[in-house]
C-alpha cells in the first residue's frame, strides 16, 4: 500500500488566517492519492453557516488558516490502486466527513456522524494519514478515501446539488429516522437554507407539511416550495389553531426561540427535533413534555450510507437546493449577507472562479 510520506501538491484555495480577517487566496497543499483514495476536481462548494461559524472562531476551536467548506460536488480527476467504487471522470460529492473510526458501534451501524471516538470533519479536522489539519471544499481539489465519497446522478444540477451535503442530509436524516410520510401532520420551523430543504422532503414523503415562519412575505415561497399551509409564528390565534395536532416537527431555527411553543403543537407521542443550534440555552417547562407524553430530541447529519440513500432518492425525484452561484471572490460579502438572512436559500461558490 502507498505510504503517506509522499509529495505534497500545492492547491487554490481561499483561508481565513484569523477570526476577524476576510477569507484570501492561500496556497494549501493535498497528499497524492493514496491506494484507497480519490482526488476530486472541486466543481461547486456549497457556503454553509458553519463556514462562518467556523472562520471566525465562533464554536472557539478553529485552527488557523481554515478553509471552509463541506458541501462538495466534483469530477474524478484521480484513483488510487485499490479504489473498485469510482473512475476518472465519475461525478462525486464529499459532505461533512472525510473519515471515522470505521470500527466502533455507531460506524459499524451505518452512523459515522456519531463515531464513537468522533469523525474526521472535512475541514478543521486531525488527517489520520498526515497528523495535520484537514482543509475543506474552497480549493481546487481534495483528496478523499472512497469509503467517504459520494456518487452523484447526472440526472441533478450540479451547483444546486452541493448543499444536499450538508443542508439535505441534515433535514433528510430526521425525518427518515421518524418516520415521516403519508398520513402526518409535519411542521417545518424556519424558511431558511435547512427549512426549505425540510419543506421539500417532508411534501416529497407524503406528509402535510406546515411551514413555520416569522416572516409573512415567505408564505408564497414556502407553498411553492412543497408547504401544504404557513403559519405565522408571531400570530398567537394562527398558533393556538393547531395545539396538540402535529406527529413531527422540525426544528431548523438557530436564533434564539420558544421551543415550548411548539412542544404545545405536538399530540400524543410526538416529537420536536432540533436540527438548528442556538447559542444559548432553550430552557423546557417539564410538563410540555409530560402531558401528554412528548419527545424532544435532536439531529445531526447522515452517515454516508443514508447520505447516498438521500441523493439517490432527489435524483429520482427531481429534488435540489433553491441557490445562488457566487464567485469565489463574492464569499465574503456572502457571509455578511448569511447574517442578515439575505440568500435564498443557499448560496454555492463556482470553483472555476478561483
Amino acid at each position: 500500500m502507498t505510504t503517506a510520506t509522499q509529495t505534497l501538491s500545492p492547491i487554490k484555495s481561499y483561508a481565513a488566517q484569523t477570526a476577524s480577517s476576510p477569507l484570501a487566496p492561500f496556497e494549501l497543499e493535498r497528499r497524492s492519492p493514496l491506494a484507497s483514495d480519490v482526488e476530486i476536481e472541486i466543481l461547486y462548494c456549497g457556503v454553509c453557516h458553519s463556514d462562518l461559524h467556523q472562520a471566525r472562531n465562533e464554536w472557539h476551536n478553529t485552527i488557523y488558516p481554515c478553509v471552509p467548506g463541506h458541501e462538495i460536488v466534483g469530477r474524478v480527476s484521480r484513483v488510487g490502486a485499490e479504489v473498485s467504487k469510482f473512475k476518472v471522470g465519475d461525478l462525486a460529492a464529499v459532505g461533512c466527513m472525510v473519515d471515522s473510526c470505521r470500527s466502533c458501534p455507531t460506524c459499524q451501524a451505518g452512523l459515522e456522524q456519531y463515531c464513537e471516538q468522533f469523525p474526521t470533519f472535512t475541514y478543521n479536522g486531525a488527517d489520520k494519514h498526515s497528523g495535520k489539519q484537514t482543509f475543506g471544499g474552497y480549493s481546487k481539489s481534495i483528496v478523499v478515501d472512497e469509503a467517504f465519497v459520494l456518487k452523484v446522478s447526472p440526472k441533478l444540477d450540479l451547483a444546486a446539488t452541493a448543499p444536499l451535503l450538508c443542508a439535505g442530509i441534515t433535514t433528510y436524516s430526521p425525518l427518515r429516522h421518524w418516520k415521516v410520510g403519508k398520513g402526518q401532520k409535519v411542521g417545518i420551523v424556519g424558511l431558511g437554507g435547512l427549512g426549505h430543504m425540510g419543506v421539500k422532503f417532508a411534501h416529497a414523503f407524503g406528509a402535510h407539511v406546515v411551514l413555520f415562519t416569522t416572516s409573512p412575505g415567505k408564505k408564497e415561497d414556502a407553498l411553492r416550495l412543497g408547504a401544504d399551509e404557513v403559519v405565522v409564528s408571531r400570530n398567537p390565534d394562527e398558533m393556538k389553531q393547531h395545539l396538540g395536532s402535529f406527529d413531527f416537527i422540525l426544528d431548523c431555527v438557530s436564533a434564539d426561540h420558544d421551543i415550548n411553543e411548539y412542544l404545545n403543537l405536538l399530540k400524543l407521542d410526538g416529537t420536536v427535533t432540533l436540527v438548528g443550534a442556538p447559542e444559548k440555552p432553550l430552557p423546557v417547562a417539564a410538563f410540555n413534555l409530560l402531558l401528554p407524553r412528548r419527545q424532544l430530541a435532536g439531529s445531526a447529519i447522515g452517515g454516508i450510507a443514508e447520505t447516498q440513500e438521500m441523493l439517490d432518492f432527489c435524483a429520482d425525484h427531481g429534488i435540489v437546493s433553491d441557490i445562488e452561484v457566487i464567485s469565489m471572490d463574492q464569499v465574503n460579502e456572502a457571509y455578511e449577507r448569511l447574517l442578515k438572512s439575505d440568500v435564498k436559500y443557499r448560496f454555492v461558490i463556482d470553483m472555476a472562479t478561483l
